[in-house]
């Protein structure tokens, strides 16, 4: 009888240190990147999973003693899958007091008529809902786009380009749309999803499923995903040296002719200059040179 207070004891303070891990990787993100500046209304696209929730749960937490003064308001796109539960988004942001817009457009309709059966839907699905939010965002004035891509999304997604699209990108933190009229922010993209799970547990979100596939999975990214998963298991630390190759790129090193200007290099012809005491240190000291050269007679 007397363990279940130590218990409970034990685990409020895991997870206040899970709180803290969360809100001080969220609030570096968004200082390394310039996120969030003074004034600005930012708009929370929140779809009822784990990582929309605890991106606003640690937004509403830093907006209270961050240095600069931003406004919050949800917004979720109501896709009008079957069996949908319209009444959980409205109730839970009442409950914690963030202003919200519910939009409504039948993209389920529109995906299931343009997908094949067997294919995955969630390209199309993504497009279509990125494009109302949007379009959306400029109608209310939001001066960034808020999504709830984590650390381990943005190494998904370079690993999948790389296998399936032969190209090297990923998610930026940070991003200005094709269109110019929308900043893209990912707040959480320094923070683990081992940690949003745990963190989504301790909270209780009641948490939407996307149906509208029939909780399809999409099998490149899982195959990714465990393919990470297994790295992270024999190799601790590699995951992490991946995520900060991504912030250390040098395009010289790599083949991209857009990148870096290979066409036009051209050596100085400056010679190296030899050390002036010719000794040990000097670039041809101790050296052995053996030549043979088939032009010349024996």
């Amino acid at each position: 009888m007397t363990a279940q207070p130590t218990a409970d004891k034990q685990s409020k303070t895991e997870f206040n240190k899970l709180q803290k891990r969360l809100r001080r990787e969220t609030g570096r993100a968004i200082a390394d990147f310039n996120m969030i500046e003074e004034g600005d209304k930012v708009m929370v696209c929140l779809s009822g999973g784990k990582d929309s929730y605890t991106m606003l749960d640690i937004l509403q937490n830093l907006q209270r003693s961050a240095p600069v003064s931003f406004e919050l308001v949800a917004v979720n796109l109501d896709q009008k899958q079957p069996g949908f539960p319209e009444h959980i988004l409205p109730d839970y942001l009442k409950q914690v007091g963030v202003p919200y817009h519910i939009l409504e457009r039948d993209t389920y309709s529109i995906v299931q008529e343009m997908v094949p059966e067997g294919k995955t839907t969630c390209g199309i699905c993504s497009r279509l809902r990125r494009g109302t939010l949007y379009a959306f965002a400029d109608q209310i004035g939001a001066t960034k786009i808020a999504l709830g891509h984590h650390r381990d999304d943005i190494l998904e997604t370079l690993f999948l380009n790389m296998f399936h699209g032969g190209k090297l990108k990923a998610m930026p933190p940070k991003l200005l749309s094709d269109s110019g009229t929308n900043i893209l922010i990912r707040p959480l993209a320094y923070c683990r999803e081992a940690d949003i799970i745990r963190f989504a547990e301790q909270r209780e979100y009641p948490i939407i499923p996307c149906n509208l596939c029939g909780s399809q999975d999409n099998l490149q990214r899982q195959s990714i995903k465990a393919m990470l998963r297994d790295w992270e298991k024999q190799h601790p630390g590699r995951i992490e040296n991946i995520f900060r190759s991504i912030q250390n790129i040098a395009p010289s090193q790599l083949a991209d002719r857009d990148q870096f200007d290979f066409l036009s290099m051209q050596a100085t012809g400056i010679p190296l200059a030899p050390v002036s005491d010719g000794g040990e240190y000097s670039p041809m000291a101790q050296t052995t040179v053996n030549t043979w050269d088939p032009v010349e007679k024996d």
